[in-house]
């Protein structure tokens, strides 16, 4: 009798277990939603069961009903900027999110310089620990773990900015919202952190992606074991992106590529993994990333700089995509360049100018644009070239090339914001190139005092 009774009140235990409405980690107190703009929101509970929810901005109610696969999954609208907010979910429990504000959410991804934190050591690292207390802005770190298939749920929390909490979350991420926040004043800014160090771009992409496409196959084979983590395709974006797919953001933010140096292909690596990102969320997001900074590489001189040029070559292949350089505020002995400041600044001054339409400063550094030949005298222009200068009066970083594809070190001169180059030994030059080295750091900025990026043409 007593085990009849146990067995009872263990089916009673385990049917109000399996009631339970649940949700993702990613919607939680704390959170930030995106502002004026249709939102999911989804979790679990029994099959059939009703879910009401109700937002406190308007105390408007939504229904659904549970999947046959107890899933269930709703479309809100958001207001304006703004907040706290609750959020009351409702089926046979009832799941009440707090402190919840309106703003607009980004993505913070790639590997070790996104997730270099100020705790790992960064320039006036200390001072701004120090000063990091500020309930508007929110992070959300994913915990790093990998799946052989996409999970639907990641490991984490949202929490507001304290120099507790800001400390060991992604600076460059800290620093972009923070310069967000100066120009969209009272907008809270919510950032979901999910990288991870030493790691290539193929893991952070669907695997079939990979698999469909035989040039991406062919230089994904060549990825070695990392010591600090994953290199088969898809690990990663299966357990770190494929949960939070979905998930309203205004863009992402991504700083990778050191470990995909060597790779002739990177351009069409992250090209691919944009698209699929955008893809799968149904969205066409901006996406802006960092070129890697130029540091020595092993014993081929020209194994970051293609990389680098690769990420110049995204900006044509891809839309809505931007670049910030680093080759000024970089060290060529460390991977890890200490000023991450300046990084998150000059991608949010890329999202200010470009997404919220309120920046009309010059945010991009000079990107080649065109060669034009006349004799042996070559006329280079490029975009984002008002204010053209050398750094130090003349420059010994361009170069040219003839019929015989051999370079060699050409002189440049400055005339109405192109570049001349010249080399009186080669009288039919057809190619240039400039900053191609691995260490080699831009000498070319415009008015804005930004680099231009290495480039050679095709």
């Amino acid at each position: 009798m007593k085990n009849n009774i146990f067995y009872v009140f263990f089916l009673m235990i385990s049917s109000s277990v399996l009631a339970n409405v649940t949700l993702p980690n990613i919607f939680g107190d704390n959170m930030v939603l995106q502002r004026n703009s249709e939102v999911k929101i989804w979790g679990w509970a029994n099959p059939k069961e009703e879910i009401k929810l109700v937002s406190s901005w308007n105390n408007q109610e939504y229904k659904t009903v549970a999947s046959n696969q107890a899933k269930w999954e709703l479309t809100i609208k958001t207001p304006e900027a703004g907040g706290p907010y609750t959020i009351s979910i409702k089926g046979y429990t009832e799941v009440i999110l707090k402190n919840i504000l309106i703003g607009e959410v980004w993505i913070c991804s790639g590997q070790s310089n996104m997730e270099m934190s100020a705790s790992w050591g960064i320039e006036n690292g200390d001072e701004e620990v120090k000063n990091a207390a500020n309930p508007n802005i929110r992070f959300f770190t994913v915990s790093k773990s990998t799946a052989t298939s996409p999970q639907n749920n990641v490991l984490g929390n949202w929490v507001e900015s304290t120099p507790e909490t800001m400390k060991y979350f992604s600076a460059v991420g800290y620093f972009f919202a923070k310069r967000l926040r100066e120009d969209l004043k009272n907008v809270p800014i919510g950032l979901i952190s999910s990288n991870w160090g030493g790691t290539p771009a193929e893991i952070w992409m669907p695997e079939e992606v990979i698999q469909n496409d035989p040039i991406l196959l062919e230089n994904a084979k060549k990825l070695n074991e990392q010591e600090y983590g994953p290199h088969q395709p898809g690990r990663a974006y299966n357990a770190m992106i494929a949960p939070i797919v979905g998930f309203k953001i205004a863009g992402t933010i991504w700083y990778q590529g050191e470990s995909n140096v060597g790779s002739l292909v990177y351009d069409k690596t992250l090209g691919a993994l944009i698209t699929s990102w955008r893809k799968n969320w149904s969205d066409e997001f901006p996406f802006y990333f960092v070129q890697i900074a130029p540091y020595k590489t092993g014993t081929n001189n020209f194994s970051n700089v293609t990389v680098r040029n690769s990420q110049r070559k995204i900006l044509k292949e891809i839309p809505k995509t931007g670049m910030v350089l680093t080759s000024d505020i970089s060290d060529t002995i460390d991977i890890h360049p200490k000023n991450k400041k300046s990084v998150g600044i000059r991608l949010a001054n890329l999202a200010l100018a470009e997404v919220y339409k309120i920046n009309s400063n010059l945010v991009n550094g000079p990107l080649f644009k065109e060669i034009k030949i006349e004799k042996n005298k070559v006329t280079v222009s490029f975009n984002y070239a008002d204010g053209l200068y050398f750094k130090n009066k003349i420059s010994n970083q361009f170069e040219v090339a003839g019929a015989d594809g051999i370079f060699v070190p050409a002189e440049a001169l400055i005339k109405n914001n192109q570049v001349i180059v010249t080399n009186k030994k080669v009288s039919n030059p057809v190619k240039v190139r400039f900053a191609w080295g691995n260490t080699t750091q831009s000498d070319l900025f415009n008015k804005a005092n930004l680099p231009a990026s290495c480039f050679t043409t095709e």
